[in-house]
Formats: C-alpha cells, structure tokens, sequence
C-alpha cells in the first residue's frame, strides 16, 4: 500500500475514532436553545391564549409575543461533539448541567417548580392588567402551602384564607410569620381563618370569602440555620378575587418571564382599538401585582426566537438591556420596559409610528 494512501487511511480511521469517542463520553453540561414564541392575543392548541368572560372585550390585531427558551432535561447528558457544536453555534448556549439544574435537582422537581412559577406569573399578569385599567381587584392573605409533620397539618390547609392571627388582621403575607414568631416554642397561636373550600367557592361566583372559624396550632421551634424562633409550619401567600373571569390557556411552558406580555394582552382585549396597530411586537419580563417588570434568564435566546418568528420590536426588562444590546439580532428594534405602563406607553409610539422616542437598550 502506498505511504500516502496509508497515511490517508491512518488519519480517517483516527477522526472516526475521535469522532465515536465525542458521541460515547458525556460531559456535565446543558444545552440552552430559542424556544417557540406564542402571541398572546391568538391561539395556542386550538384554543385562545386568553378568554374573558363576564367582561366587554374587543377585537384585537397584530402580535404581542412571549417568547420562550428550550432546555435540555435534567436526565439528559450532552455528548462531547454536542457540546463543542453548541459553544460554536451562534444560537446555542452550552452551561454547567448544575446551572439548570442545581444540587441535584430532578426533571419532576424542575417541572413543578416552573409550573408553580407560571401559575404565579398567570396570577400578577392579571392583577397588574386590571390594575393598570383601574379596574378594582380584592387581595387576601391565604395559607400557600403546608409543611408535612409540621403543627398545622391537618389543621391549616393550602387555600385557607388568614384574617387575623392572635386577633390581629394580617394585610401581607409576612405579617403572618412576625405575629408568629412573637411566641415561645410550644406556646399556641390561634388563626382566623375562612376554609379553602368556602374561598374557593366565593372567589368562583367573584365574591368575598365569608365564614370564619378559628383554629389552634401550638408553635414549634424552627429547624432551619437560623435564628431559633416560633413556626407553624405554613407559607402565606397572596391571592386576588376578581371582578369577571379571565382564563390563560398555555401547553408546556413554565416559568414566570411571560408575566408581561399576558398583562399585555389582557389590557389589549379589554381596551378599545389594538395596542400594537397589526405591529409584531414580542417580549419577555416577569410581572408583579403592581406591574413592575423584572429581569428574566436566556435574554439572548429569545431575542433570537423573537426575531425568527417575525418580530420587529421586543419588549425588554431593564435589567436584560445591556445583555440584550450586546449582541441583538438585525431588524429587531429593543424597547427598554420597567412597568405595564412604560410598555403601554411604547406600545402607543409604535401604534402610531412616532419610534424615535422610544426608550432604548444600550451596551454596558
């Protein structure tokens, strides 16, 4: 056999063996991508986004985006070529496995911590909507979740709507735990407290939880590292009875960066005219009661999906501008947002085509 033809063969028998050992040795990484973008103000499934009953709405047009990033999942384990593909494709992210996925946490555990985030994000979309359009919304304090072996289980349940603790009416959620850390260890604690199913109830018919009772819990020292205090064993939390019924429909997505765009897309159903003008506007940026934005993860990602799926404008958190003025994708147009009202606010510009005002993003 010829040297060349030899060393021919000895080379492409090597990068097979390479290229075998990069697909069998796994490496501790994830990989981020763009993930699909919805329009709120459209379908998802077959059925709308958002649906209000109960409430005027009026027609709506052009495109109010969130957008979205795909992970990989807590069991899967990169390959070493998938790995160098991702560091060197433009629209790929390769990180740490524990950065997704920290102490050892599982694909379960994963989900149902971005379902419980998505359900909350759900929730502050519409308080800040309907806030923003002054329409009255009615806050109460609830029991959020219950320890299991703590004092209140089996007497406080998830959903219990809390008056008073010791007489004294509570008005947030951390009012609940300074009454509570008022006692000794062992000393008792008496709430007030409207049951789950009777505030569930109200809250479907949007009325006022009536009924209370009170109930006994002895407090038991904390077992966390911190200071020994009083505890029950409960998390308080915030919930909201709502004057009509506004539904938010959305398949295999979690976490709370859509919370902008869903107040949004409510405020458009329920104001006359359409926000964006028939514009494709995307975003992202959680959302809180009092339609503050905050910052989200994979700026750069959905900025991507954003600009692939068609948009011209997106919506970004304060906090992501510089990360997402480093490196925006041509075309697209960034509009810096820290309330429901700033992005209302640009939303109007770019409705009436005067965008040289818009406030924007700029590089560190």
């Amino acid at each position: 056999m010829p040297r060349r033809t030899a060393t021919m063969l000895a080379a492409t028998l090597a990068l097979i063996a390479l290229l075998c050992a990069g697909v069998l040795i796994k490496v501790p990484y994830a990989e981020m991508s763009p993930g699909p973008t919805v329009n709120t103000l459209g379908d998802a499934g077959g059925e709308p986004v958002l649906r209000v009953s109960g409430h005027k709405t009026y027609p709506t047009s052009g495109h109010l985006n969130m957008t979205t990033v795909r992970v990989t999942g807590a069991n899967y384990r990169m390959n070493v070529v998938e790995a160098v593909y991702g560091w060197l494709a433009h629209d790929y992210v390769v990180v740490p496995h524990d950065t997704l996925y920290p102490d050892g946490t599982t694909e379960e555990q994963s989900t149902q911590e971005n379902a419980e985030e998505f359900s909350q994000s759900q929730e502050s979309a519409k308080v800040a909507a309907l806030k923003e359009l002054n329409i009255p919304v009615t806050s109460r304090i609830i029991v959020s979740s219950v320890l299991k072996k703590s004092p209140s289980e089996g007497k406080l349940h998830a959903g219990d709507v809390i008056k008073d603790v010791d007489g004294t009416p509570v008005k947030a959620p951390a009012d609940v735990a300074k009454l509570v850390t008022r006692h000794k260890p062992g000393e008792k604690v008496v709430f007030t407290i409207v049951p789950a199913k009777a505030a569930a109830a109200a809250e479907k018919a949007h009325k006022e939880p009536q009924g209370t009772e009170q109930v006994t819990v002895t407090t038991q020292n904390s077992a966390d590292n911190g200071r020994p205090r009083a505890v029950v064993g409960i998390q308080a939390g915030t919930d909201h009875t709502f004057p009509f019924t506004v539904d938010i429909k959305l398949a295999d997505v979690g976490g709370p960066s859509a919370g902008l765009m869903f107040s949004l897309g409510i405020v458009d159903k329920l104001t006359p005219g359409s926000l964006t003008g028939g514009k494709f506007v995307a975003g992202t940026g959680t959302i809180d009661d009092k339609g503050a934005v905050g910052p989200i993860g994979g700026i750069d990602l959905k900025l991507i999906g954003a600009r692939n799926a068609g948009a011209r404008y997106f919506l970004t958190p304060d906090e992501n501008c510089a990360a997402a003025a480093a490196d925006t994708p041509a075309g697209l147009t960034l509009v810096k947002v820290k309330t429901i009202a700033d992005a209302k606010k640009s939303l109007d510009e770019i409705r009436t085509g005067h965008t040289a005002g818009l406030p924007s993003c700029s590089a560190g």
